[in-house]
């Protein structure tokens, strides 16, 4: 009986120095898992801040483009205007008063509607 004992202690010995060989692989495994990520990460962490940075430099660039594309049509637009009122000046005048009576009688309805809301 003492020969079947000794022959379980030893499996429980193999069994635990199996499990514990187990544990030691798997704990190297994310020991270096964990060496690799933190190798990676500043890498990433800088590739994404260069990539905020153009993406930052491109929609500025874009941002000054279109309002250079406004300025110019504003400035078109006030040239056509201008040369309007040099071609018709009765004409341009007589919108103008007619544009400004239209401005002010919604402005008067507006206020008299909110009057008789209080």
């Amino acid at each position: 009986m003492s020969k079947t004992f000794s022959q379980a202690e030893s499996g429980i010995d193999q069994t635990a120095d199996a499990i514990k060989q187990g544990a030691n692989d798997a704990i190297g495994k994310l020991q270096n898992g964990v060496d690799e990520l933190s190798r990676a990460a500043p890498a990433a962490l800088s590739r994404a801040a260069a990539q905020v940075e153009d993406l930052t430099q491109r929609t500025m660039e874009r941002a000054r483009q279109a309002g250079t594309q406004v300025r110019e049509q504003a400035n078109r637009a006030g040239d056509v205007a201008v040369g309007y009122i040099k071609d018709e000046p009765m004409k341009a005048v007589l919108i103008a008063a007619a544009a400004g009576a239209i401005a002010a009688g919604i402005f008067a309805w507006l206020t008299r509607s909110s009057d008789s809301r209080r």
